[in-house]
């Protein structure tokens, strides 16, 4: 020991004064040698990485996890996440300093490991015999500001009542869910209602929709082909815009948001625990999980952070300078 104590202070590496013991006959473990020459203290003190993961267990723990209404331990809409996004959202509310390593094992302990999307159901059918619009998007599904381009599909859910169907509209800026409507029929309806609320809702906000500077795009479902539904885009000034037959690659940002509510709010336990019986289970359902997507969700397009923290970030800077 006084001989490694001697080497280290001229400034030798362990590894080096080890070599050195070992050809001197002397053979002696690097952690051997580190435990003799650590200062004397209590023997059970705990290792620094044994207390950072306590402390991001206990973070992932706080934030994935809530209680229902008998005090039971249930899943969060946090839960959800995967180890990037769940990292993100601690380093944003309770450890600035967590690792990734950290977090992944946090996870594993508390048997976590997010979501994962499976296989979109077929819903929309074409009509061969509808005219429909052009393709103005060309899979280029980014805007340089709010309600210049929406996408809008639906999706069904199986329910002891009959088949509900979710229709939603997604403004491709922020990929804020502006509004969503579901119905057990499968009608012009249907997608006409969502229309509807979404340019109510963006009024509401104080940011009514610009005539002719927004494209609506869907698929080529008879829905979104129809004369009334292509009448009412005509009536409110808004750019139809259709992709090809049988091209989920068309409309692609909004099948990852059909997966993304039919992984997070369909099948699991978080929006809706028990069986799904009527359309009211599904609207109660979806009612929260677009308050959480739209609000609370970190989306890594977005830099980890909602599509209303976007949005406002937007309206936030000034206008630019016509200069």
């Amino acid at each position: 020991m006084a001989f490694a104590d001697q080497m280290r202070a001229a400034g030798y590496a362990v590894e080096s004064i080890l070599t050195a013991l070992k050809q001197a006959g002397l053979k002696i473990a690097a952690r051997t040698l580190r435990a003799w020459c650590a200062p004397a203290g209590p023997s059970n003190q705990a290792a620094g990485r044994t207390v950072t993961d306590a402390l991001v267990e206990d973070a992932v723990r706080r934030l994935a996890f809530t209680t229902n209404g008998a005090g039971e331990r249930v899943l969060a809409p946090e839960g959800l996440y995967g180890r990037r996004k769940m990292l993100a959202l601690i380093r944003r509310t309770l450890l600035p300093e967590a690792g990734f390593g950290a977090v992944d094992r946090a996870m594993r302990s508390l048997g976590l490991s997010g979501v994962v999307r499976g296989r979109r159901p077929r819903t929309t059918i074409p009509n061969p015999a509808d005219a429909r619009a052009a393709d103005l998007l060309d899979r280029d599904f980014t805007a340089p500001a709010p309600d210049r381009k929406w996408i809008t599909d639906f999706t069904y859910v199986r329910t002891y009542e009959s088949f509900t169907y979710v229709a939603f509209i997604v403004d491709c800026f922020s990929q804020k869910i502006v509004s969503w409507h579901a119905s057990v029929k499968r009608d012009v309806e249907l997608v006409n209602v969502p229309l509807r609320m979404a340019l109510w809702r963006r009024t509401h906000e104080g940011n009514p929709v610009g005539r002719d500077q927004l494209i609506c795009h869907s698929d080529a479902g008879s829905q979104y082909t129809s004369v009334r539904f292509t009448e009412h885009l005509r009536i409110e000034g808004i750019r139809p815009s259709i992709g090809s037959v049988g091209d989920a690659y068309d409309n692609a940002l909004m099948e990852t948001i059909n997966g993304l509510y039919k992984s997070e709010c369909i099948r699991t336990k978080v929006f809706h625990d028990g069986p799904w019986r009527t359309v009211s289970d599904v609207e109660y359902a979806t009612a929260s999980w677009v308050e959480w997507y739209n609000n609370r969700r970190l989306h890594g397009s977005l830099g980890m952070i909602s599509p209303t923290e976007y949005e406002a970030a937007h309206y936030a800077d000034p206008e630019p300078s016509a200069d």
